[in-house]
């Protein structure tokens, strides 16, 4: 079990801005802030971490677990309302199961964020 994720980054107030909109409709809040980065949690204790430390890596994939379809979507049209760049819209992706349902967006630094539920309709 993954205890959380910190991406690094090169400017925290614009990744702030993206993380705050892009994840509210999957229950996520900023709940830490620090001169170098931030903390988001879902349910009380922050997993997910934002870090200006250097240069960012290579971009990476983060998939965050959405109870429902409905807010694969949302999530999906906040990223991109936030500034994020379209990387794959919401649907099913068979190729994983036949109940995955997905959404992509890069951050501005490239990184390939994804909202998905493993539910049926």
């Amino acid at each position: 079990m993954i205890d959380h994720v910190t991406l690094n980054i090169r400017d925290v107030e614009a990744s702030k801005a993206f993380y705050t909109e892009a994840l509210r409709p999957l229950g996520y809040e900023l709940t830490m802030e620090y001169v170098e980065g931030a903390g988001y949690s879902a349910e009380g204790k922050p997993d997910f971490f934002l870090a200006q430390r250097g240069e960012p890596s290579a971009p990476v994939h983060v998939a965050f677990r959405s109870p429902d379809r409905k807010r694969v979507d949302e999530f999906h049209a906040a990223a991109l309302a936030a500034g994020g760049t379209d990387n794959g819209p919401p649907g099913v992706r068979r190729v994983y199961h036949e109940y995955y349902y997905g959404a992509y967006v890069l951050d501005e630094e490239g990184n390939n964020i994804e909202a998905v539920t493993h539910q049926p309709e």
